[in-house]
């Protein structure tokens, strides 16, 4: 771990973009979700935090927290288990003023009080929508020597068809940045333009007692939400620069991307750029053994985590903890999450398939690339 003193405290929002994956929030939230064999998504953000120095984090959560509670625990597996500061997870309801909010506006109006009472200079916001590897150090560093008001970080590239399709049904928002120089003069709500964007990534720096006096004025007003409620009607107003990221982004946005983001994860190259030495990312220890690999058992391009058991045929799969794949069964182009078992015979191809799920003897399932076959928690086939 990173000891030095960041001077600055994050909040995550992990419930955003809930709505873009409804099958597999069914009974966690976005930030929970299962990805690369063995992490779920928040485990990125905040170990980002973490190796940067930031130990004070907030987690306010909206609803099916229960499987982030039991995978983030005390946060001891991102030395966050402190007598000052650490992980804090903030319910709805926990206390009276704590209700199920909209908007990061009421989030973190929700927790104004214990904002006042702490003493980084700095707030860092973020979602959970994302796995990446992000320098909040360098973010931060760039603020103190900006003179903004707010720092927010985007990406170059073109909008998602993934994420296009989503804003059409949903009220979660995705913004693009207008930039020059290195300030941001416009702030678009859901675009549709073409071509390559200033795609925000939804993580923004500034002063603590900048974002108290924002949101508690905001609040009052009625409002819900920070960056278009507050930052675009007042770019004027308000100095918001950007902060160009060039790193690897794997972005859930529904079914198709969060199958395709994780067979990247079978390119060497995607999972360097992920995971590179240095700024490692951590998770919850289950201290599983070793997968084994039977007589018969043939894998070629596979991400295999511990604690498999594999007898049959696998190839260019994700496999979570605890997959049995049983003898003759040929799997292919597949997710399988936690304790999925493939019984004797069964073929699977492009299918995804949510923890504890059966797949009994000599069965076929079979998507394609565009269309995975999705099986949920716990179903029986």
């Amino acid at each position: 771990m990173v000891n030095s003193n960041a001077n600055a405290l994050g909040i995550l929002f992990p419930n955003t973009y809930d709505s873009l994956v409804p099958d597999l929030v069914s009974e966690r939230l976005m930030a929970s979700i299962p990805f690369a064999a063995r992490y779920r998504i928040v485990d990125f953000i905040l170990s980002s935090m973490v190796n940067c120095g930031i130990d004070n984090i907030s987690v306010i959560v909206r609803k099916n927290y229960h499987s982030l509670m039991d995978h983030l625990g005390s946060g001891r597996e991102w030395d966050l288990t402190r007598k000052n500061g650490g992980l804090n997870l903030v319910p709805p309801f926990a206390q009276k003023n704590v209700k199920i909010y909209n908007g990061r506006v009421e989030a973190v109006a929700s927790i104004i009080e214990f904002l006042k009472k702490q003493k980084e200079k700095y707030v860092v916001m973020a979602d959970t929508h994302m796995a990446l590897n992000f320098d909040f150090g360098a973010l931060i560093q760039e603020h103190m020597s900006n003179g903004a008001d707010v720092t927010m970080v985007y990406t170059e590239e073109p909008l998602p068809q993934s994420a296009l399709d989503a804003m059409d049904g949903s009220n979660d928002l995705y913004y693009t940045l207008e930039i020059q120089g290195s300030r941001v003069t416009g702030l678009h709500i859901n675009s549709k333009k073409t071509g390559i964007q200033n795609f925000s990534l939804n993580i923004s720096v500034m002063e603590r007692e900048f974002l108290i006096e924002q949101v508690s004025a905001a609040y009052f007003q009625g409002r819900s939400y920070f960056e278009r409620d507050i930052l675009a009607p007042n770019l004027d107003k308000i100095q918001v620069n950007g902060f160009r990221y060039d790193g690897y982004v794997a972005r859930i946005s529904n079914m198709r991307s969060y199958f395709d983001e994780n067979m990247k994860m079978l390119d060497d190259a995607n999972v360097d750029a992920l995971f590179y030495h240095g700024a490692p990312i951590y998770t919850k220890i289950h201290d599983d053994p070793p997968t084994r690999y039977m007589d018969g058992a043939k894998v070629k391009n596979a991400m295999v985590a511990d604690g498999c058991v594999i007898e049959g045929e696998v190839e260019n799969c994700v496999l979570f903890r605890g997959v049995k794949i049983g003898r003759g069964a040929k799997v292919k182009n597949c997710v399988l999450m936690q304790s999925t078992s493939v019984e004797t015979g069964a073929s699977l191809e492009y299918v995804v398939t949510d923890k504890n799920v059966t797949i009994t003897e000599y069965k076929e399932l079979k998507g394609n690339g565009s269309f995975p076959v999705y099986v949920a928690k716990y179903k029986k086939v």
